[in-house]
């Protein structure tokens, strides 16, 4: 069981409140101020401040929040892992980024849970730098994420080599073209992902490597969704820089193009990142086969 004084950190630090955090464990406001005082004498650091009034963590007490959340997301894990070992059943959390939603990751991973009996694939879509805090705190088992990444922490498997390109409408005239230059694309309305995406953040670098900036564009529109930017280009309302692995069923169908962009070879890696603890490696292999295999079929 985890330590009450730890849950009841968890719930301060959520509810921002000493009188909350009580009414939620069935606790007495003096016990809520006992097990924090009791931690930080334990570990010898302040955790809370009270800042014009509000309830906030410290330095230290981000550390010690940090820790205490993976201890309980630790602790959930192995209850969980218990219940289904005595069932002979496999639950894996895998996170991937709002741009592999639209590849061939997801359908690796159904083919994968298809294949395999006993198994339960929860998959959770979020951004890189949230996916890896996530897995610093197991609440997810590998992560699926574009670019090169380095930590001594995890492993990392490559799963493919992918590139940006220029998305554009089957009614715009650069449709007919086979590259686009960027002073053409300069005429164009540009319909992007959000800054500090890593699609964005690709396209922003190779501008600048050839002496451009982000505001030489004409950038109409910011959206956190591939599936509405891809929407919004068939309908002829922009352009966009996007994956072209996110692009495969459109283009399978004829329902958008994709075009070079010169001077901008865009490309990235595409990585798994694992727990160097993580025992399901054929899952890994197999993932990375099935993962191929529909690529090759597309």
């Amino acid at each position: 069981m985890i330590d009450p004084k730890l849950e009841t950190l968890l719930v301060v630090t959520d509810t921002k409140s000493f009188t909350k955090a009580a009414a939620q464990l069935s606790l007495t406001q003096p016990a809520i101020s006992q097990h924090i005082r009791q931690l930080e004498r334990e570990l010898g650091a302040k955790i809370f401040i009270r800042n014009s009034g509000e309830l906030r963590l410290t330095e230290e007490g981000e550390i010690i929040h940090k820790y205490a959340k993976r201890i309980q997301v630790l602790y959930q894990n192995m209850h969980q892992s218990l219940l289904d070992s005595k069932r002979h059943f496999t639950r894996l959390a895998v996170g991937v980024t709002h741009t592999a939603e639209s590849n061939l990751v997801l359908e690796a991973l159904a083919q994968y849970g298809n294949q395999h009996g006993g198994i339960l694939l929860t998959i959770v879509s979020d951004t890189i730098t949230n996916l890896y805090n996530k897995l610093k705190t197991y609440e997810i088992d590998i992560a699926v994420i574009e670019g090169k990444f380095s930590d001594p922490n995890f492993n990392s498997l490559l799963l493919d080599t992918d590139y940006l390109v220029l998305a554009v409408s089957n009614d715009n005239p650069l449709s007919r073209k086979s590259m686009v230059t960027l002073r053409e694309l300069q005429k164009e309305k540009m319909i992007l992902r959000l800054p500090n995406s890593a699609t964005r953040n690709l396209f922003i670098s190779h501008l600048e490597s050839n002496n451009y900036s982000i505001e030489d564009f004409n950038v109409i529109m910011e959206v956190d969704n591939i599936e509405i930017i891809k929407d919004l280009i068939r309908h002829n309302f922009g352009v966009s820089i996007l994956a072209r692995s996110a692009c495969l069923d459109e283009l399978k169908k004829g329902k958008l193009q994709v075009l070079p962009i010169e001077n901008l070879s865009m490309t990235r890696e595409v990585n798994i990142i694992y727990h160097k603890d993580f025992a399901h490696l054929d899952l890994l292999d197999d993932l990375t086969k099935l993962y191929h295999q529909t690529a090759n079929m597309e």
